[in-house]
């Protein structure tokens, strides 16, 4: 199989972060705090990065990320926001809106 050139990287703004963890299904699971969280998500983009995938951050924004998954019928969790920054990311490259 393989490797994809580029993928999509779920990324938050820290004024918008509050509101994701209390509307995200599984935000719970995501740190308290918003520095915590980017320090451990630019680790991983930089170790994806190294081996040898662009990595493109795309801003998951509330509104737009919530609406997108009641027209899906997608539960708001992790899985949810990686198909999405795929898809803008995808629709970046041809055109067409997510």
């Amino acid at each position: 199989m393989d490797r994809p050139r580029r993928v999509a990287l779920p990324w938050y703004r820290a004024d918008d972060y509050e509101t994701l963890r209390a509307r995200l299904a599984d935000g719970g699971k995501l740190p308290e705090r918003y520095e915590t969280w980017r320090v451990a998500t630019e680790q991983v983009e930089r170790e994806v990065q190294r081996s040898g995938v662009e990595v493109v951050r795309v801003t998951i924004e509330p509104e737009a990320f919530v609406a997108w998954c009641d027209g899906t019928g997608l539960k708001s969790d992790g899985a949810a926001r990686s198909r999405f920054a795929a898809e803008v990311l995808s629709s970046r490259d041809t055109g067409v809106s997510v």
